[in-house]
């Protein structure tokens, strides 16, 4: 039986996931990852931290498994977007990687914007200049620190270090490449048009590949440092959010996924490229070939109701805090909660934007602030689904929901309604490097297609449905569209 690894090398830990034939989960490992901030505002990581990281994980998990490396068929890769690799000629790591969630690169990214311009620029990339992305970085590194700039001979993105070290190889797939700003998101290539505009030398960009396809093999030096077989190929993989959704079977139009982590994300497969002119959502390539996706996404899903459980239930469990929320109807009493409390992106890319009660009274009880809470994160998921509806996907959506905050079925019941779909939960829990495992087997020809993979190791759960309540939610959604332009004003002064 071929067994697959999937690698995920994410903000706070290396993982590493073996699967077999199936689908089953055989062994997983996740090794700690240290992350540094040396000035406000930024966000590093030393890549050989990650490198370290992995290759302690993939021991681990081996032997945890059973298994030798000889019986791993092939490897995939996700992780973090957008960080920024450089390396010299040699293969070497100029300076820390700096990451998704570092906020330096303002200035860049207007610069960008002006030259490029808004419009084209979204046109192109499917998305705004934003500070999280990886072109803006470039620039930053060119201004501020011209003696590394100088040495770059090779960019990379986190997942792709590590197929370097592994493979010895520079490659990169389109989802994650999407997350660049370089990348002519409808061809699936760079784009001339924008290297040629910033002045980034087009040698230093990777080839470009699918998730499933084979981009090298395991070298003799990392077989010694992982246990692995040397030659095992390793496969394209995907960017965090798109193997996330390959691993919860989200890979044809009419299926969303649906996060709703610390941050909230909501991801529609395309079977055609698509964006929004005004650049509210972010339009990347999916690691399924010949897909694309939408993705809206809101900073404060589940981190509202953990703020919110660490300020006003600390000592209880997120069931006691909740369970009073339950008895409140649909509305809250006329209480509603704006979730932006560490800024918003979809659909309001405002890093000012904050968070609010609003409506207060007398009347008003901690279970009616903890249900506003839940229907004020459900109103924000809405806007996203909103935005991706307007677009043409499907009426009959399924939306498979994943995430710390699936785990109550009252918000469950509360997204239901307001969104006025179907939710399902999957058997699937290991995220993204369950997915990186599944393009892994594609690859290997364990399965002849990624949709197919999926329809033969996903099973769906647990659904819950819309109820008769839905209708109660339109009113407080009306008015929580209208709470953020009234308010824009404000945020920025505060």
């Amino acid at each position: 039986m071929p067994y697959l690894l999937g690698l995920d090398i994410s903000t706070t830990g290396a993982k590493a996931l073996i699967i077999d034939e199936s689908g089953k989960v055989i062994a997983s490992h996740t090794t700690p990852q240290p992350i540094s901030t040396p000035k406000p505002q930024w966000s590093e990581q030393n890549p050989s931290d990650w490198w370290n990281g992995i290759a302690e994980s993939i021991r681990a998990a081996l032997s945890q498994s059973g298994i030798g490396g000889d019986a791993i068929a092939a490897i995939g890769l996700t992780g973090q977007m957008h960080g920024l690799v450089l390396l010299d000629s040699a293969g070497n790591v100029l300076r820390p990687s700096i990451l998704w969630n570092d906020q330096r690169t303002q200035e860049q990214c207007d610069a960008m914007t002006e030259k490029i311009g808004f419009k084209r620029l979204i046109q192109l990339t499917g998305n705004r200049a934003l500070t999280g992305f990886t072109a803006p970085k470039i620039l930053w590194v060119r201004q501020h620190e011209p003696d590394v700039y100088a040495k770059v001979a090779h960019i990379l993105l986190p997942k792709d270090y590590i197929r370097f070290m592994l493979t010895g190889e520079y490659a990169m797939d389109v989802s994650d490449a999407s997350g660049t700003s370089l990348l002519d998101v409808a061809n699936r290539r760079w784009s001339n048009e924008v290297v040629d505009a910033l002045e980034i030398p087009a040698s230093w960009l990777p080839r470009v590949c699918e998730g499933p396809d084979i981009t090298g093999g395991i070298s003799e030096k990392a077989a010694s440092e992982t246990g692995l077989k040397a030659g095992t190929p390793v496969m394209g993989g995907g960017g965090d959010q798109a193997a996330g959704a390959v691993g919860v079977g989200a890979v044809k139009p009419g299926i969303v996924s649906l996060v709703v982590g610390t941050s909230g994300v909501v991801f529609a497969p395309l079977d055609k490229y698509a964006y929004e002119p005004d650049g509210r959502l972010h339009a990347f390539c999916h690691a399924v070939p010949g897909m694309w996706h939408f993705m809206g996404v809101m900073l404060s899903a589940a981190g509202s109701l953990q703020w919110f459980h660490d300020t006003l239930g600390h000592g209880e469990s997120f069931d006691e805090l909740l369970r009073p929320a339950a008895e409140i109807p649909p509305g809250s009493d006329g209480l509603l909660f704006l979730p932006y409390l560490t800024g918003e992106r979809t659909p309001h890319p405002d890093p000012l934007a904050r968070g609010a009660f609003v409506g207060l009274t007398v009347r008003h009880t901690r279970a009616h602030m903890a249900r506003a809470v839940l229907e004020g994160v459900s109103f924000g998921l809405k806007d996203g689904f909103k935005l991706i509806a307007n677009a043409g996907l499907p009426d009959d959506l399924e939306v498979r929901v994943s995430g710390g905050g699936a785990k109550s079925l009252l918000w469950k019941q509360i997204l239901a309604d307001v969104l006025g779909a179907t939710l399902v939960s999957t058997n699937s829990t290991e995220g993204a490097a369950y997915g990186a495992a599944l393009l892994a087997a594609v690859g290997a020809g364990v399965y002849p297609t990624v949709v197919t993979a999926c329809a033969q190791t996903i099973q769906t759960s647990d659904a819950v449905t819309p109820s008769d309540q839905r209708a109660a939610y339109e009113k407080p959604y009306r008015l929580y569209e209208n709470l953020y332009p009234a308010l824009k004003a404000t945020f920025a002064e505060i």
